[in-house]
């Protein structure tokens, strides 16, 4: 199935003053760090703080009466589920939206403030997968509409509104554009638009690791369900995307970066202390995946999609400590400290480096032993600066071990 333009041009005027025609901006930063003319779809300014209004809008302002007096049902990750209810309450329709249990407190409640009278918010489930399928069985009971967050034509017409503005916005060529990944509607509608007007345009999608399931649908050839999944990116969590999305894609993309989850933090704080963007890890993933394509960007425009700026404040020390962890700038220890006066002291003054900071420090001294383990944190200036840590310490016969990211106590410290 193809997404027409005509389809996505009689999705802009639905659109017309329930949406902004948000900015295309030019990253002179980034722009000079990847030798390319870089801007960002600053999609995270709309009043829902992302792109998902425009298909959630699309889609319930094509129901007829009577499928809107029936009611509708959702299941999001947060940023749908805020366009559900946007047009729930512009258009008077009484929604359900199931939310996983994990969904950030900021967009659980951003859901809430668009109107309490004609929402209600279920939240069931760990993943968005698991949500949905407890929307779907509401939905079949209570005979509603179901709202799909990306799986639907008219929903995949919305976003690609966005596809129409990018090409309006730099009429002069674009030739490449770089979009998030989640279940693959905002994609797939983009691409379908700018395909249509420029087939030379290069399509690259973005997906978080651990959680890439078109990645793993390209693989296979085929639809399939991931196992488990990391749901930190939470707004691109999704086991399974849609068959229609699928489809769209694989005859749209090039290739489709895995991104790192450290990676896509560094990318939010550097946003944030550079340009003042607040950008949720979703929102974050197509500048982080320009990494991973910097030869294939030299000297190209090249367009990103800001995707969301839901971002809830309390996960930022988690956000920080990712970033410092992605750029090898913090590491964890157990260290085997003799148990006599002293032995902190030595540790401190001939095995840490100058610049060298401790940020973690964990220890109960047992009397009935000689020695005793402390947890410890590093944090280092410059990534290079470990190698000579590690050899003061073998230097001086400490005992230590380095914890790995795929150790259970290693996940309970971040």
């Amino acid at each position: 199935m193809k997404i027409t333009i005509q389809q996505i041009e009689e999705a802009e005027k639905r659109l017309q003053g329930v949406v902004m025609r948000t900015p295309l901006q030019f990253s002179k930063r980034m722009s000079e760090k990847f030798d390319a003319s870089i801007y960002i779809k600053r999609e995270d300014l709309q009043e829902v703080r992302s792109y998902k209004i425009r298909g959630a809008y699309n889609k319930m302002a094509s129901l007829s009466a009577a499928e809107r007096k029936r009611g509708v049902v959702t299941a999001s990750a947060g940023n749908h589920a805020q366009g559900v209810a946007y047009s729930c309450s512009h258009l008077k329709i009484h929604g359900t939206i199931f939310m996983p249990v994990t969904t950030p407190l900021q967009k659980i409640e951003r859901v809430k403030h668009f109107d309490g009278k004609y929402v209600t918010v279920k939240l069931i489930g760990q993943t968005y997968d698991e949500s949905a399928k407890a929307a779907h069985d509401y939905c079949d009971e209570k005979n509603e509409v179901y709202i799909h967050a990306f799986n639907d034509p008219l929903t995949i017409a919305g976003q690609g509104t966005v596809g129409k503005e990018i090409m309006e916005q730099l009429p002069e060529g674009i030739d490449i554009v770089v979009a998030p990944i989640g279940g693959g509607g905002f994609i797939s509608g983009v691409s379908e638009y700018i395909k249509s007007i420029n087939p030379g345009v290069t399509i690259y999608g973005a997906e978080p690791e651990n959680a890439a399931s078109m990645e793993a649908a390209f693989k296979k050839g085929k639809v399939v369900t991931l196992e488990k999944i990391d749901t930190f990116v939470d707004g691109a969590a999704v086991q399974s995307v849609g068959e229609l999305t699928f489809e769209i894609c694989k005859r749209n993309l090039k290739k489709i970066i895995v991104v790192p989850v450290g990676r896509i933090c560094k990318t939010m704080i550097d946003l944030y202390q550079n340009e003042g963007i607040i950008a949720e890890p979703a929102g974050a993933l197509s500048m982080a995946a320009l990494s991973s394509l910097r030869h294939e960007i030299k000297g190209k425009t090249v367009v990103c999609v800001l995707s969301g700026g839901n971002n809830d404040i309390l996960r930022y020390p988690e956000i920080l400590e990712k970033s410092l962890v992605y750029q090898e700038l913090k590491h964890y220890f157990i260290i085997e400290f003799a148990q006599k006066p002293g032995q902190l002291k030595v540790f401190l003054d001939k095995a840490l480096g100058p610049t060298d900071d401790i940020v973690r420090f964990e220890y109960m001294k047992k009397t009935n032993k000689e020695k005793g383990a402390a947890l410890v944190g590093i944090e280092l200036k410059n990534k290079k600066d470990l190698e000579a840590f590690l050899k003061r310490l073998e230097k001086l016969g400490i005992n230590y071990h380095k914890l790995s990211e795929k150790e259970m106590l290693y996940e309970y410290i971040i």
